[in-house]
């Protein structure tokens, strides 16, 4: 749960499991729900392949209150998508959500 507007940092551990090492010319692009204020392609961390990677977009939550999603997957250099998707769903609410406790 987020306050409107404010901004949030998302982050997925990953691993690339292909044959090809990300590289700058690796995108993950957005490809659905609402963008929530990222770039429509940011470069993927570069991994060789075999290695874990930490993917990063820093987003805003929307004005508005209710739920969003967010859906991105990465892009090869020639264009194509491939792999798994990834989702970021939040909630916009005049109560942020509770501290956890350790």
């Amino acid at each position: 749960q987020f306050l409107p507007s404010a901004p949030l940092v998302k982050k997925w551990a990953v691993e690339n499991t292909g044959t090809c090492n990300w590289g700058v010319d690796y995108r993950l692009a957005f490809i659905g729900g609402d963008a929530l204020g990222a770039p429509g392609e940011i470069a993927l961390y570069p991994a060789r392949a075999g290695t874990a990677a930490t993917l990063e977009i820093p987003m805003r939550a929307p004005a508005n209150l209710g739920q969003y999603a967010s859906q991105w997957q990465a892009r090869a250099p020639a264009g194509n998508n491939f792999g798994e998707r990834f989702w970021v769903r939040i909630e916009v609410t005049t109560s942020p959500a509770p501290t956890p406790v350790p």
